[in-house]
């Protein structure tokens, strides 16, 4: 393998820019994420059947759609429906509602964890629905799915070249330009792959770190 650390040394630039739109597209689409699937969570509790249905039958398809077709159904079709959003603000609507389906399962499943003693005292002490939800509820159901949204977290950090299909030059993006450019493909992306690594594992220690501050 003929090693050049001079192309390492000039692809650095593209790097760092590369990085930055991976960051954004990882940090956003997590937002996204995890607010829109405590909202499908919250919806799916309520009476209401014609509440329930659409988001159920809404949800069941984004979760079982792969997530490139989404991609480009919002790159490409929202435009010819008068709805024109960047390359990048599209990827990370895209990736945050997909994940937003497999969240809204984990914050399920969190709520269900709570004991039935806590919703009891909440009536007894005849807390309204919405405080019920606020300081009794969430908190603790919160406190049990940190771990399993962190695995998510992670799943998107590894999705996130997907969005070089819709032009976003995130870090994959980047070297690949770089190689097409320069007609090198091993430093570009033996860097790449060493900075996805680096990214998961800081992810996973911050992460680690929120659950023992929730946990105390």
């Amino acid at each position: 393998m003929n090693w050049d650390w001079g192309a390492v040394r000039d692809f650095m630039p593209q790097f760092w820019e590369g990085l930055l739109v991976t960051l954004q597209a990882l940090v956003l689409g997590s937002l996204i994420s995890f607010v829109l699937g405590l909202v499908w969570t919250l919806l799916m509790r309520t009476p209401s059947r014609w509440v329930r249905w659409p988001v159920g039958v809404f949800t069941e398809f984004v979760r079982n759609t792969p997530l490139l077709v989404q991609l480009f159904f919002l790159f490409y079709v929202l435009p010819e429906w008068g709805l024109t959003f960047s390359a990048l603000t599209t990827g990370v609507f895209a990736i945050g509602l997909h994940y937003s389906t497999y969240t809204m399962q984990v914050y399920r499943a969190g709520i269900e964890a709570v004991p039935a003693g806590q919703w009891e005292a909440a009536t007894a002490l005849s807390l309204p629905t919405a405080r019920t939800w606020q300081v009794v509820i969430l908190p603790q159901a919160i406190r049990r799915v940190v771990p399993a949204l962190g695995n998510y977290v992670i799943s998107m950090l590894k999705d996130t070249p997907l969005l070089m299909a819709i032009t976003v030059l995130d870090m994959l993006g980047q070297a690949r330009l770089f190689s097409q450019e320069h007609f090198r493909f091993t430093e570009p992306l033996t860097v790449i792959g060493v900075a996805f690594v680096l990214v998961s594992y800081l992810a996973s220690v911050l992460l680690r770190t929120l659950e023992r501050r929730l946990v105390r």
